[in-house]
């Protein structure tokens, strides 16, 4: 039995799905750069009268919105939202479903351990994140391409936050695993993963607000924060070392966890 395969295809219309929700989003939001960029000097008065605490809020201090990056990072923060809900759902549901289903002892009755059966649906998984971050490479480079109107942009930054993409995914992925398998049954997958992505992304803004610098260390969205990426060309390395930390240790974890758990059956 080929898990993987089985597992990936299960994925195959989630991914669909999300590929054209987050190339949408970014073709939409970009689609209003060259507006923007005509009247440069009008919108960065407006954001200058905003509250800092409103733009740090928002990742949105010191951001040029006339700029190609500066622009294309305001649009990443959605993008950034939608990934963490595919990621978290694909963690959540990864042992669940079939928990839920009572279908897990049938899996578990087959000649294959519970060390391979979760590393299969893992790559699987993973492989399906993978392709929505393709999607989002190639649907960011055509459509900032299509919409800058002339301008130049440096491409590293932009690198640098495409690449970001995948730790941050790993970490809702993960994450949502290893709750998923401290909890006794997951019902439903979508209130979790909701709860987390939007639960990170609501201490990543209170961080900013508050200027509380522990609450950054939980949430990936202020461990790769798209407008510090963009001006910086570069990583704040201890806060993405506390996300690669989290995923190790959630991956550790979920093994240990899902080796030792008691796995409902039909009877």
């Amino acid at each position: 039995m080929n898990i993987y395969k089985h597992e990936f295809k299960m994925h195959l219309k989630s991914v669909i799905t999300w590929s054209l929700s987050v190339t949408a989003l970014i073709a939409v939001y970009f689609s209003f750069f060259p507006s923007f960029a005509q009247d440069a000097a009008l919108l960065n008065e407006m954001m200058a009268n905003f509250p800092e605490e409103l733009l740090m809020a928002f990742g949105m201090n010191g951001i040029d919105l006339s700029s190609v990056l500066g622009f294309y990072s305001f649009v990443f923060l959605f993008a950034q939202i939608c990934l963490a809900i595919q990621a978290a759902n694909y963690g959540f549901s990864l042992v669940s479903i079939e928990e839920r289903e009572l279908t897990a002892d049938f899996l578990l009755a087959k000649p294959v351990g519970r060390t391979r059966i979760l590393t299969s649906k893992l790559l699987a998984a993973f492989s399906s994140l993978t392709i929505t971050n393709i999607v989002v490479w190639i649907s960011s480079f055509g459509f900032i391409n299509m919409f800058k109107g002339g301008k130049t942009y440096d491409t590293k930054p932009l690198l640098l936050l495409l690449l970001s993409i995948v730790v941050f995914q790993l970490f809702f992925l993960t994450v949502g695993l290893v709750i998923s398998l401290l909890v006794k049954r997951v019902r439903s997958v979508t209130p979790f993963s909701m709860a987390l992505a939007f639960g990170m992304y609501v201490l990543s803004a209170f961080g900013g607000m508050l200027g509380d610098s522990k609450l950054e260390k939980i949430t990936p969205f202020r461990h790769f924060e798209p407008n510090f990426i963009i001006q910086n060309a570069a990583y704040d390395v201890p806060l993405v070392l506390i996300s690669v930390s989290a995923i190790l240790v959630s991956l550790v974890g979920s093994y240990l966890l899902y080796i030792k758990r008691d796995i409902p059956s039909v009877v």
